[in-house]
């Protein structure tokens, strides 16, 4: 099976959580790649894939990395909702294969910035086994009117954040990293 490339950090101790974080559009897995230390973890294991690299509608068909096509902005447009479903396809893939290394669903995490924010809504709601939350940071539910939510993750915990100026150049603060690592502690230890 091929794997979307990712940066991985593992835990000093041996993982037994997992955090799938997917990053902005133009960004990279590296993105949140310093703020795992802030977290303090000591047995999970991080998994931050890059977006391939697409042409993006908005940006004049520039190639970036992306997780979907953002055809147009602000609400009311088309959403390319199938490049989010084939991302989300390519997220399913690195939950199994958390799995099968050994961190079952429910102790795994999923959670996106930005335009990773509306790809991971659509992987925690329809996954079908319990995971063990979702992190939506400064992000939208692109999918909300059709996506085909599971019954496993009917009440699963969920951590949204979105900044007063994140109209603009949007980033995590620290405050919010911090409401991070407990939300991370409440759903994980």
């Amino acid at each position: 099976m091929s794997y979307l490339p990712c940066v991985e950090i593992e835990p000093p101790q041996p993982a037994e959580t997992s955090v799938i974080w997917l990053h902005g559009l133009g960004a990279s897995g590296h993105d949140f790649e310093p703020v795992v230390p802030e977290l303090a973890r000591k047995s999970t294991r991080f998994v931050f894939p890059h977006a391939p690299q697409i042409p993006v509608t908005v940006n004049g068909g520039m190639v970036m990395p992306a997780w979907y096509d953002i055809i147009s902005l602000g609400g009311g447009g088309p959403i390319d909702e199938d490049g989010i479903r084939r991302s989300a396809a390519r997220i399913d893939a690195l939950i199994e294969r958390e799995i099968e290394r050994g961190i079952p669903a429910e102790r795994i995490v999923v959670a996106g910035f930005s335009q990773g924010g509306a790809v991971a809504y659509e992987v925690a709601l329809r996954h079908p086994a319990r995971l063990a939350g979702l992190m939506a940071l400064s992000t939208y539910f692109a999918t909300a009117d059709s996506i085909q939510c599971s019954d496993a993750n009917q009440a699963l915990p969920i951590f949204i954040a979105h900044g007063t100026f994140d109209p603009m150049e949007h980033a995590v603060c620290l405050e919010e990293i911090q409401d991070i690592a407990a939300f991370l502690h409440s759903v994980l230890d």
